[in-house]
């Protein structure tokens, strides 16, 4: 029961943190450019997260490893977190240049698009999804349709919208990567080396392409401070937590929520009115939601025995 709490719960608070700050990067993506903005709030997450980890190793009551055991613990903590750094970095850019040349609509809907990509790749390395998973995969799309085009056509897709869907792609092979490293790594550990390591390729990036635009990194600060330390730094590491143990097809649905908390955000703090057709949206991703926790016949035959 509680693994089945955290599984829920988690990635739902994370899909609204993360949707609330798609307000705050459509604000830095028109004050910062995307690598400056991107290796500011990386590592803005990571040194809050070091405190945090910091914290909890003092409390710890786990017995003391051996010099070797700890050795060994930092070298699979380091190769980890360099895949799934790399992989953040390059997710988190493409999706920052494409927020900054589409609507956040559609920005929410096409980063969503790994709902259907996580359990597409899982079937590459073996992983079976439940039908209900898949039937819950098409009514959120369905869903994330409505929630993001209000008027039908959208508009077109212009080259954002083409960044956002090779950001999509980037982010299932986080989601992946995440459920493979989950397994044997602390999870918080994990997500703070993930921000260092994006942080500073980042860096590099923009030191090459954007300089040092101090100016506008203190310009910036509250979009940075809101991105870095609740959407990257709690949010990264909440999905991270949700997912150690989890089914990823489950979990990566239930953060596509993202674009529904976006919405809202939206409407609250931009005082954007939600169409007829976009309630819609909301209504058919919250029953997908319900949908996919439905057990399967394997769950049900178990509770009965």
């Amino acid at each position: 029961m509680k693994k089945k709490v955290k599984q829920i719960v988690l990635p739902l608070l994370t899909a609204f943190i993360w949707g609330s700050a798609f307000v705050a990067q459509k604000g830095g993506a028109g004050v910062l450019g995307a690598l400056s903005f991107n290796w500011t709030r990386s590592l803005m997450a990571a040194l809050g997260l070091s405190v945090l980890v910091w914290v909890l190793d003092r409390r710890s009551d786990k017995p003391q490893k051996s010099g070797t055991e700890r050795k060994q613990d930092r070298r699979a903590l380091l190769r980890g977190g360099l895949i799934v750094g790399t992989i953040l970095a390059v997710g988190s850019t493409l999706q920052q240049y494409g927020v900054g040349m589409t609507t956040a609509g559609k920005a929410g809907f096409l980063t969503a698009l790994y709902i259907v990509l996580v359990p597409l790749f899982g079937l590459l390395f073996g992983s079976r999804v439940r039908p209900l998973i898949w039937c819950g995969v098409a009514v959120a799309l369905v869903g994330l349709y409505f929630l993001s085009f209000a008027s039908g056509g959208g508009g077109g897709f212009n080259r954002g919208d083409l960044l956002l869907i090779a950001c999509a792609f980037v982010f299932s092979s986080h989601i992946l990567a995440i459920d493979h490293f989950t397994k044997t790594l602390d999870g918080v550990k994990l997500s703070c080396v993930q921000f260092f390591v994006a942080g500073i390729e980042l860096l590099i990036a923009a030191l090459f392409v954007e300089g040092f635009p101090a100016r506008a990194i203190l310009d910036c600060m509250p979009f940075i401070l809101y991105t870095g330390l609740i959407s990257g730094g709690v949010g990264y590491t909440l999905q991270i937590l949700a997912q150690k143990d989890g089914d990823p097809a489950v979990v990566s649905l239930l953060l596509s929520l993202e674009a529904f908390f976006a919405a809202v955000s939206g409407a609250v703090v931009l005082h954007e009115r939600l169409s007829a057709r976009e309630y819609l949206g909301c209504a058919l991703m919250l029953c997908a939601v319900v949908l996919v926790q439905l057990p399967g016949k394997k769950a049900r035959e178990t509770d009965k025995a």
